[in-house]
């Protein structure tokens, strides 16, 4: 299997195409086929717009040989997540009720970043809604691990995550409310950056002024994450909630001296479950990680009642983005994004008073502690991914849990901190399988986590148990059968989906 250009790095492959090294027609063709062999296997993707995107590399090819001004991701094919809207491109959010849905507009991001020069080549997998950290729906399916296709990517930016370890496309984008964009890059080996609120304009939250809910970057190295948030950053009116941020900031790198480092650890902040093996392996990874740094110290803080705030926090947006499509056919809706909305039809303003004064709470305990360290770390996952055919965690260590999305804890208390975060790849864990490291910077602090992230990556790059792993790929040359078995019809495929634009999208 050639890797020579879909294993280049977003960042060298621009770098290449700027240098006239590499052609953006060549690029994009070699994801093609990459997609067409490997995807059977893992159903990363979704729908997909080649044809289109063929058109667009060859202008940006002339582009390059006529020597015209490049935008920072010019040539570079991108995978958006089927959560993100796009413009000519089927838009399904995973859910039968927008088995039809072609955009006429782009989001806010993804015009961003057809402006800075990446070519729209697919649309990535989701759970129904985004509601859950395993990816499958009745409309494209599951998606497998690259590292097993029979267990799970995480989710809700499966899809991207899964995409990203087998090389199908150089750069991803992805969402995060409980963990979405951490919980999928840890089990499939990659790196997934949840920014602060506000720091990538996000005009698809029907509760502007809630923090919970952010979209962001994801990539296989952090200088890939840089360059696709550089791309992506600054005010938009849509967002009540944006930050004036320099773009050309986030993609110079600050160096950092790990040696001079205070980290604080934790394995579970002191209230999450997390399975015994898994603990043990993220002890071992501390032990090793604590050689680089001044400081490694056990983390203590008080969070409170963190599980009853984020399901309050949580279901207000579900109540505020389903009520109509609820209130008509209750059936319409998958049973996670059901469950979610229901629990928010049961509470009350006291309720919600109650945990966005807890929120409050946390999130200033948080900000005290980067008085005393300069970065906290845990676990992203607490599990080695399982079977997706097991639709979510019902227990750990076999305790039973209270309900789906509550094996995700151990990303949720930061999602409500709002502390940037993200999850480093960091060798392979117990079974086998990826391991993550949830690195948490201080408030706003998002270019300062990204450096320090950085500076980890570059130098763990030759100890194998620490750097990102990588997937067999030659045992992902057979498509995967069971991975279409949930699909319903009429059903849909990755490389017959280039709908018709003048479909009208479904109001719900």
């Amino acid at each position: 299997m050639d890797n020579s250009l879909v294993s280049l790095s977003a960042d060298a492959a621009r770098r290449l195409i700027g240098s006239r090294q590499v052609s953006p027609v060549e690029l994009l063709e070699a994801c093609i086929a990459r997609i067409e062999a490997l995807n059977p296997a893992v159903n990363a993707v979704a729908a997909t717009c080649f044809g289109r995107a063929r058109i667009e590399a060859k202008r940006a090819e002339e582009a390059v040989l006529r020597g015209e001004p490049l935008g920072l991701l010019h040539g570079l094919p991108l995978g958006v997540k089927d959560l993100e809207e796009t413009a000519g491109l089927l838009t399904t959010y995973g859910s039968p009720l927008f088995r039809s849905n072609v955009p006429q507009r782009d989001s806010v991001m993804v015009a961003r970043l057809r402006a800075a020069g990446a070519i729209v080549a697919a649309k990535t997998n989701v759970p129904e809604m985004g509601a859950g950290a395993n990816t499958r729906n009745v409309v494209w399916g599951a998606t497998g691990n690259p590292f097993n296709p029979m267990m799970n990517a995480g989710g809700s930016s499966g899809g991207s995550a899964a995409a990203l370890a087998t090389d199908m496309l150089p750069l991803c984008t992805g969402s995060d409310m409980g963990g979405s964009l951490r919980i999928p890059a840890a089990l499939c080996g990659v790196v997934g950056f949840r920014p602060s609120p506000g720091l990538v304009p996000n005009d698809s939250k029907p509760l502007g002024w809630t923090p919970i809910s952010v979209i962001g970057p994801m990539g296989r190295e952090i200088a890939d994450i840089r360059l696709l948030l550089a791309a992506s950053v600054g005010l938009d009116a849509s967002d009540p909630l944006g930050e004036d941020a320099d773009p050309s900031a986030f993609a110079q790198r600050a160096q950092v001296d790990l040696c001079t480092l205070r980290v604080a650890y934790t394995e579970d902040f002191g209230v999450c479950e997390v399975d015994d093996a898994l603990g043990s392996t993220f002890r071992a990874k501390i032990a090793k990680l604590s050689r680089y740094v001044k400081v490694c110290e056990p983390l203590e803080i008080d969070v409170g009642e963190i599980d009853r705030c984020f399901d309050v926090i949580r279901a207000q947006n579900f109540v505020a983005s389903f009520q109509d499509a609820y209130q008509r056919d209750p059936a319409s809706l998958g049973p996670n994004t059901r469950s979610n909305y229901e629990m928010g039809q049961s509470m009350s303003l006291a309720d919600v008073v109650w945990a966005h004064a807890e929120q409050t709470r946390l999130f200033r305990s948080f900000q005290e502690k980067f008085q005393d360290y300069d970065l906290i770390v845990s676990p992203t996952s607490p599990i080695s991914p399982f079977p997706w055919s097991q639709t979510y965690l019902a227990e750990i260590n076999g305790r039973p849990l209270a309900n789906y999305y509550r094996w995700l804890a151990l990303t949720y208390v930061i999602t409500l901190a709002t502390n940037p975060a993200l999850s480093l790849p960091c060798g392979l864990d117990h079974a086998g399988m990826p391991f993550g490291l949830q690195l948490v910077g201080p408030f706003r602090g998002d270019r300062r986590l990204l450096d320090i992230a950085q500076a980890f990556e570059t130098a763990w790059r030759h100890d194998e148990a620490l750097r990102r792993p990588r997937p067999d790929l030659t045992k992902l040359l057979q498509p995967i059968a069971a991975l279409k078995s949930i699909v319903t019809d009429p059903p849909l495929t990755a490389m017959t989906a280039e709908a018709d634009a003048s479909v009208v999208r479904p109001a719900v």
